[in-house]
């Protein structure tokens, strides 16, 4: 069973980013956002990521890192594709990852949301090891606050309708309930 301590996941490896801000009210925590990742799109396994989310991301590396060169954003946690953890953001302050935003009538999910990104494209499918991660990761968040509840979990897609596509079609909504429920 995974454990959270002061707001962290204690077996996620935690890399801190700066790309996050107070909470407006700090127990108001009643969404998960899930999101898809991958730098260079559709390469799998580097640093870009952790580096992209703590703004050291060199954008000489490859062409697309100058298209979102100065981008200032985070999650709370990133699963990558062999399942591993990695934590960004403690779970009571207000990660940078849904931008304009709208949950159920309610705008600016960053303020109560916990947002997790998958390491992934919009079109891939996810690994075995990412969905049984993310399945124990959401049943201790569910457990830790009382606000968040097993209806109250969504894609990025749904929440920024037009501007957004992730998690995607890789993306098994029915798997992935399905095993929430067993």
């Amino acid at each position: 069973m995974l454990r959270i301590h002061n707001h962290r996941l204690q077996s996620a490896r935690q890399v801190e980013s700066p790309n996050h801000g107070l909470r407006p009210v700090a127990e108001d925590i009643s969404l998960v956002v899930f999101h898809s990742i991958s730098l260079p799109p559709g390469q799998y396994g580097g640093g870009e990521i952790e580096r992209f989310f703590t703004n050291c991301l060199d954008v000489n590396e490859h062409p697309y890192f100058q298209e979102i060169e100065g981008m200032e954003v985070s999650a709370h946690l990133l699963i990558r594709r062999t399942g591993e953890v990695v934590q960004f953001v403690p779970f009571d302050r207000r990660a940078w990852h849904a931008g304009k935003s709208e949950y159920k009538g309610r705008s600016n999910c960053n303020d109560y949301s916990i947002g997790i990104e998958l390491e992934g494209t919009d079109t891939d499918s996810f690994e075995e090891a990412q969905y049984q991660h993310l399945v124990t990761v959401v049943r201790a968040l569910v457990d830790y606050y009382p606000g968040l509840g097993f209806d109250n979990i969504t894609g990025h897609s749904d929440i920024a309708p037009g501007r957004k596509s992730d998690p995607g079609s890789g993306f098994d909504w029915q798997y992935f309930r399905k095993v929430l429920a067993s």
